[in-house]
């Protein structure tokens, strides 16, 4: 498996500084959240865009994917929604990117049976966009739809080889769900797994790896047993956490713990 971590540790941090600590500590790869606030986001240039992906490719980094925030279950008309996802995914393919992270973010008065089919919808439709421009839409387990169970309620109808999941093993877990459930419910639709480590359900302030209650041992040992070989991103949420501590001086140790995981589970 390859190791990444996400921009979220480092908010604003300019793209040669992002390069040089994953060159420095050891990640194969960066995710980068692209929101206006952060130096990648799709408001850029197409000589801006050439630029980042000349900086990553120089230093043998790889953006692994962008994280965007379109709420692809959100009430409301679906334009504006598939508009920003377009905008992602062009993005991504001027960058290099093979992913991009949207949310589910349902809400108002709708159903779940509701949400479920406008989500489904919107991922349908910007299927094609994906498939034009060589870019994988992934939908996150978060807010509305936590569990493995709840995105694959989307994921099924949809049916596109160019939308799958993202796992993010604290909301399945906050959520509930066993690694091994989580697992048998994305395998056939997973782009990749974001890591973390908090100390409690009530306090998720992001920790260390290996140092908080989340079961990244027992989910390493379950990829490595069923033969997945995909990313492992750390997204240490220090965006909104003030409190944390900065990722610089974790990075390397955060690396080590997820070695010592892959080569235990071997």
């Amino acid at each position: 498996m390859k190791l990444a971590f996400s921009t979220l540790g480092v908010p604003g941090l300019p793209v040669p500084d992002v390069v040089r600590l994953a060159a420095t500590h050891g990640y194969h790869g960066v995710e980068l959240r692209a929101h206006p606030e952060e130096p990648v986001h799709p408001g850029l240039t197409l000589a801006e865009r050439a630029d980042v992906a000349a900086e990553f490719k120089s230093a043998g980094v790889e953006i692994l994917g962008l994280a965007g925030y379109a709420r692809v279950a959100a009430p409301g008309d679906d334009t504006p929604v598939l508009r920003e996802i377009r905008d992602l995914l062009e993005l991504a393919r001027d960058v290099g990117a093979p992913f991009v992270r949207v949310f589910p973010g349902a809400g108002g008065d709708q159903s779940p049976e509701e949400a479920d089919a406008t989500a489904a919808r919107r991922l349908g439709t910007a299927a094609e966009y994906a498939t034009d421009l060589g870019v994988r839409i992934l939908l996150e387990t978060h807010d509305s739809h936590r569990t493995g169970a709840d995105v694959i309620r989307v994921l099924g109808p949809v049916g596109h080889r160019r939308v799958g999941a993202l796992w993010d093993v604290m909301h399945t877990w906050l959520g509930g769900e066993q690694p091994s459930t989580t697992y048998a419910a994305l395998s056939p639709h997973l782009g990749y797994v974001q890591v973390k480590d908090i100390a409690s359900p009530e306090d998720t302030t992001p920790l260390l790896l290996g140092t908080g209650v989340l079961p990244l041992t027992e989910c390493v040992e379950l990829l490595s047993r069923e033969g997945w070989d995909g990313w492992l991103c750390w997204e240490y949420e220090k965006r909104w956490y003030e409190s944390a501590e900065p990722l610089e001086p974790l990075l390397t140790p955060g690396r080590d713990h997820l070695a010592r995981l892959l080569n235990d589970s071997a």
